[in-house]
């Protein structure tokens, strides 16, 4: 796929333009580590970072931004809602406490963070009423599976923008990625790097084979299926080897065979048994 450079993009199903490649930051420490991490990634040339109110850094990804020098509209800012304020008035309320934390005046993409067991309909009416209002210039949905998509559009009157779900070699989600496609979708994976799980002959193989490390290989792939990548790293080496995946493409065939791996394996909870 033609996507040479970081500040590559894709655009969403209303115009708006996300980058193919950005920052996690799942896991990552509120303060030091998180500003570091954020800090060293805009320096290494990514605009977007992804966030959420569970993770308990958005006041450090804020205050990363807002030294960076870079101007806000160069940036893309992803956080999610906390399981726990699924409902209408909670997500509203809950917005505002993820844009005070951060420090900004709108954010660009707002993802339900998990469906959950039946509030989520009633969550994405509160969504619309914030992307209408201007608030948030995209709004998606994250570990949802198609009949999730499906029931939810029985009701909505705007189609995610985005969904972004475990997806790596282990767990390729064929049909979910296709339907996506079909819907205007856009797929983006959490933990496409399985955790550093990559000691597999595969890639091994191919990260000979290109001059390039199993993670490089993975995230490239990624990017040859259409799948917006957010590798999460505290580490400045590993953020810019990460970025380093745009002088390379994988041949059809190694697309295919790291197609192959997949073993329907979850490193984390599936969508439909992670109930609340």
């Amino acid at each position: 796929m033609e996507i040479r450079s970081i500040q590559d993009t894709t655009v969403l199903n209303n115009g708006v333009r996300m980058p193919w490649l950005g920052l996690g930051v799942f896991q990552v420490a509120e303060g030091e580590e998180v500003r570091n991490a954020v800090r060293w990634a805009i320096e290494e040339g990514y605009r977007s970072i992804d966030t959420a109110a569970g993770y308990r850094n958005e006041t450090g990804v804020g205050q990363a931004i807002r030294e960076s020098g870079v101007p806000r509209e160069e940036l893309f800012i992803t956080t999610k809602l906390a399981n726990s304020d699924q409902g209408y008035e909670s997500t509203l309320r809950a917005f505002e406490e993820s844009r005070r934390k951060l420090g900004v005046d709108y954010i660009d993409l707002y993802l339900i963070h998990w469906p959950g067991r039946d509030k989520y309909k009633e969550t994405w009416r509160a969504f619309e009423k914030l992307y209408n209002e201007g608030y948030i210039r995209a709004i998606g949905v994250s570990n949802f599976q198609i009949h999730h998509l499906e029931s939810l559009k029985e009701t909505s009157g705007i189609i995610p923008a985005v969904n972004q779900v475990e997806f790596h070699p282990l767990l390729t989600q064929k049909e979910l990625l296709d339907y996506c496609k079909r819907e205007g979708i856009q797929l983006e994976a959490w933990s496409p790097i399985m955790k550093g799980n990559l000691d597999l002959p595969v890639l091994q193989e191919l990260a000979a084979k290109y001059g390039k490390t199993p993670a490089q290989i993975v995230l490239r792939w990624d990017l040859e299926l259409g799948v917006v990548t957010i590798p999460k790293s505290v580490r400045r080496e590993r953020i810019a080897e990460n970025a380093d995946i745009f002088d390379f493409e994988l041949s059809e065939e190694d697309i295919r065979a790291i197609d192959a791996l997949n073993k329907n394996h979850r490193f984390g909870p599936h969508p439909d048994e992670f109930l609340f």
